[in-house]
C-alpha cells in the first residue's frame, strides 16, 4: 500500500524556515513525480513545488519562487521542501503527493497524497 507521510510543519515566525519530508514508500517512484500542495482555510489547493524522482528537473509555484527548494533523498525515499523567507499567506496545509505524469503541477492529476502537514507562519 502506498504511503506519503509529511513531517515537519509548525509555527514559525515570519521571514523564519522550516523544512518539510515526505517518506514515502509502498511502490517504486522512480518514473513518478513528487509535488507539493497547500490549502489555506476557505481558499483552493494552491500548487506549490514538484520534483521529478528520475532526473531532478523541478517546477516552482509563481507565489514561492526563489523561497521554497524542492529536493529529494533518493536512498530515504523522501522529499522535502525547504521553505524561507517565510510569509504570513504561506500559512497553510501542505500535502505531499505523488504522480506517474511527468512535470504534472494541477493536483487533479496525483494519483497519491498524504494526511497533510499544518504550517502556521506568524507575523
Amino acid at each position: 500500500q502506498v504511503q506519503l507521510v509529511e513531517s515537519g510543519g509548525g509555527l514559525v515566525q515570519a521571514g523564519g524556515s522550516l523544512r518539510l519530508s515526505c517518506a514515502a514508500s509502498g511502490r517504486t517512484f522512480s518514473s513518478y513525480t513528487m509535488g507539493w500542495f497547500r490549502q489555506a482555510p476557505g481558499k483552493e489547493r494552491e500548487f506549490v513545488a514538484a520534483i521529478r524522482w528520475t532526473g531532478g528537473t523541478t517546477y516552482y509555484g509563481d507565489s514561492v519562487k526563489g523561497r521554497f527548494t524542492i529536493f529529494r533523498d533518493n536512498a530515504k525515499i523522501t522529499v522535502y521542501l525547504q521553505m524561507n523567507s517565510l510569509k504570513p499567506e504561506d500559512t497553510a496545509v501542505y500535502y505531499c503527493a505523488a504522480t506517474p505524469l511527468g512535470g504534472a503541477t494541477h493536483g487533479s492529476l496525483y494519483e497519491y497524497w498524504g494526511q497533510g502537514t499544518q504550517v502556521t507562519v506568524s507575523s
